[in-house]
């Protein structure tokens, strides 16, 4: 059941805020250390690892959602494991590359006007995005 979903503003800045905390730090990493701006393998696989994995050991938060008080949980109660983050992340991500971004834009919609604030990642794993603490 879903209980006090966090909105379209909340989780974007949310986002905003682990792009700016977690993902320009690998960036200047990457630069310093290949000497070029074009996607280094390895900051790639930790930025991925950073989205798929701590919000698993993190009650579902990453640091930009925990600054915002939002955090991804489960829709049936259960504690949010791997399965349902590579559902939400990697699974999701390949929806969102095969639409051209358009099923983005959809997710984006649905997060703005659906009641309970569930995008198409969301719907894939089971999750939603709420303020309520653990």
């Amino acid at each position: 059941m879903v209980s006090n979903p966090a909105g379209f503003w909340r989780r974007l800045a949310a986002n905003l805020l682990d792009g700016l905390i977690v993902g320009v730090p690998l960036a200047i990493i990457s630069y310093f250390i290949t000497g070029s701006m074009e996607g280094d393998p390895i900051t790639s696989i930790i930025n991925l690892a950073y989205f798929l994995l701590i919000p698993i050991y993190w009650s579902g938060y990453t640091i930009g959602k925990r600054i915002m008080g939002v955090r991804i949980v489960k829709v049936n109660g259960e504690k949010l494991g791997f399965g349902a983050m590579f559902l939400r992340t990697i699974v999701a991500s390949l929806v969102y590359v095969v639409t051209l971004g358009i099923a983005l834009i959809v997710s984006a919609i649905m997060v703005g006007v659906r009641r309970d604030k569930r995008a198409i990642h969301d719907f894939i794993a089971g999750t939603y995005v709420t303020t309520e603490r653990p």
